[in-house]
């Protein structure tokens, strides 16, 4: 009897996940061919549901109002749900919001709490971010020898805005804290960003 019951709840779930597939590819359709209004309405059912992307979508519309009014307190709300669930690219637009205060009040620390969660995923976006974070003195203490760490990281990883600003951070630095900073960003790097603290 529980085996049978275990068959009927994974051919439950395994159909509603065709049924959210099937939803989200509508979703999708409409949205490039334009069909904004359409699109935000399918990703918003589909967001209330749970489904991940589909918030994310759902937040990104709102973002930049495409098929409804932009409106960055509704985006921050549906991004917070997507970061929660592990979402790359809503984790690090969120350490924007709260580094703008869009749709959320000012919160520097929020940010860097963001951004450090995009970075240790490799998002070389929230490496730069949070590098001048740490440069500036904003929702952590000064530091530029981590301001230095997560700009190197970044340009390793190919982002050549943090070269010119790691060396603006690097003129301000000693050679001692330069080798330092070097050497953390060696370690976070080779441990998989497991160790970059």
């Amino acid at each position: 009897m529980i085996r049978f019951r275990l068959l009927i709840l994974t051919l439950f779930s395994f159909s509603l996940k065709i049924a959210i597939a099937a939803e989200i590819d509508d979703a999708w359709i409409a949205y490039q061919n334009k069909d904004y209004k359409g699109a935000i309405s399918k990703f918003r059912t589909l967001a209330e549901q749970g489904d991940v992307k589909a918030q994310f979508m759902t937040a990104a519309m709102y973002h930049t109002g495409l098929g409804v009014i932009q409106d960055y307190k509704v985006a921050a709300y549906w991004y917070q749900l997507a970061a929660t669930k592990g979402d790359l690219a809503a984790q690090f637009i969120l350490g924007g919001l709260f580094d703008e205060g869009k749709g959320v009040i000012q919160d520097y620390k929020e940010a860097v709490r963001w951004y450090r969660i995009a970075a240790l995923k490799g998002d070389r976006e929230a490496q730069n971010n949070l590098g001048r974070m740490y440069g500036n003195g904003q929702g952590v203490l000064q530091d530029y020898i981590r301001a230095h760490m997560w700009f190197n990281i970044a340009a390793v990883g190919g982002d050549k805005d943090s070269v010119k600003i790691r060396d603006i951070a690097a003129s301000k630095m000693t050679a001692q804290q330069i080798e330092q900073a070097q050497r953390m960003a060696r370690e976070c790097m080779a441990s998989n960003y497991t160790k970059c603290d």
